[in-house]
């Protein structure tokens, strides 16, 4: 079983910078991967970037892409989204969650999910 607990969101004018935190519970979290989505008012929750458990393979959306940054720490057992350059439709909810092992893109291949951070990017 792992808990997140995300933090680190805001209020931001387009062109600033938030990073996210996901502080995991449990001795296993080595052995996740870790996946950030968002969630806009009246759209499906999407893919925003994720790690596998190592840390050695990372992915983003085209949309994040060269701005959005995931990394880890597995000694603090966190995970942290760099946002950069961000802008108005970057505003979501972010979310943390985690897997056993490979990286993966979807919502529903994801076990444990945190209960989410506001991001708002204003113009």
């Amino acid at each position: 079983q792992v808990q997140l607990v995300e933090s680190g969101g805001g209020k931001v004018l387009a062109g600033g910078s938030l990073r996210l935190s996901c502080a995991a519970s449990g001795r296993t979290f080595s052995s996740y991967a870790m996946g950030w989505f968002r969630q806009a008012p009246g759209k499906e929750r999407e893919f925003v970037a994720t790690m596998n458990w190592s840390g050695t393979i990372t992915d983003y959306a085209d949309s994040v892409k060269g701005r959005f940054t995931i990394s880890r720490d597995n000694a603090k057992n966190t995970v942290y989204l760099q946002m950069n350059s961000l802008k108005p439709e970057d505003t979501a909810v972010y979310y943390c969650a985690a897997r056993t092992v490979y990286a993966r893109y979807r919502v529903d291949e994801y076990d444990y999910w945190g209960q989410g951070t506001q991001v708002t990017v204003s113009s």
